[in-house]
């Protein structure tokens, strides 16, 4: 199989991406999500150059419930870092919050908390700056961010990710995410191929009992095609935020993929409710990296929770 290397780009950091996909990559001995394999040094990293194809209903289903696994190894805090990252973060050309991989001294802080100060609001100033936000749309952005703060969208993980929280005494659920999930950073991959690299279990979701199996629950309903992730800026996050992402541009059989993981991992009620606020992120970096409508787009977004 050949490969390609990829090179520090100024601040964007090989390091970093090959410490997300190690972490998110310890799933997979679960039946977590596949991850593209990584080998790395000083200022690169190496991949294995992936055959793809298109994505197979059987696959979206497959890859929603392992990533319900993903997700379910959890993080010590949201916006922690993989193991051992402590330098600066960035999505494309904009900078990312990552805080050190550990749990927080004190009382840990809530997800509305976490999303408001590091997800949302380092990009408002610079998008009044480049004129994509008006005064008045900026107050919108900031009166989410009141309530964001005040706790009044913080809901629960999902099942899977509550309850290994529970088995670690983890003191706050946190979903290991991917991070940037949009549908470019899956890519879908024939199974057998992946197979020669992945663990045995890689992709499979849970475990299932043997009845289940014989019924087409385990490896006799093992699909063709699989997901591969790619591309990640790793972080504890909330679930709810990696599922919303793959919608932003437009993922194939999304709702398979949504209903898969709801299966195995039921959602905290009104999920679908909240798909626009877990987005808003990516939005909010738009507006500042490329202004114009995105500003409004937004702006719009957050109208919707105030």
């Amino acid at each position: 199989m050949s490969v390609f290397r990829k090179h520090d780009d100024g601040p964007v950091s090989a390091a970093l991406e090959a410490q997300g996909l190690t972490w998110l990559a310890e799933a997979m001995a679960d039946g977590g999500a596949h991850v593209v394999p990584v080998t790395s040094g000083p200022g690169w990293l190496e991949e294995p150059r992936l055959t793809t194809t298109s994505v197979t209903p059987a696959g979206a289903e497959a890859f929603g419930r392992a990533l319900a696994i993903t997700h379910a190894a959890g993080a010590p805090a949201f916006g922690a870092a993989p193991p051992g990252w402590d330098g600066r973060a960035q999505m494309g050309r904009s900078d990312i919050r990552l805080r050190p991989h550990a749990a927080e001294e004190g009382e840990p802080r809530r997800w509305g908390e976490f999303y408001a100060e590091d997800r949302i609001l380092p990009y408002l100033q610079p998008s009044r700056d480049n004129g994509s936000i008006s005064v008045g749309g900026a107050r919108v952005v900031e009166r989410v961010c009141e309530r964001l703060r005040d706790g009044d969208f913080d809901t629960d993980q999902p099942a899977l990710v509550r309850a290994g929280a529970r088995e670690r005494g983890a003191r706050v659920a946190v979903a290991r995410t991917h991070g940037d999930l949009w549908c470019g950073n899956v890519l879908w991959t024939p199974a057998d191929e992946a197979a020669q690299w992945a663990p045995p279990r890689a992709g499979l979701g849970p475990q299932v009992s043997s009845s289940e199996d014989a019924l087409g629950g385990g490896s006799a309903g093992r699909p063709t095609v699989v997901g591969v992730l790619i591309d990640p800026m790793a972080q504890g996050a909330h679930a709810e935020t990696d599922l919303a992402a793959l919608g932003v541009f437009g993922q194939r059989y999304l709702d398979r993929i949504y209903a898969a993981y709801h299966e195995v991992s039921p959602l905290a009620a009104g999920w679908r409710e909240r798909v626009g606020l877990h987005s808003w992120h990516i939005i909010m970096i738009h507006a500042f990296l490329f202004g114009g409508g995105y500003g409004g787009e937004a702006v719009a977004v957050a109208r919707q929770y105030l």
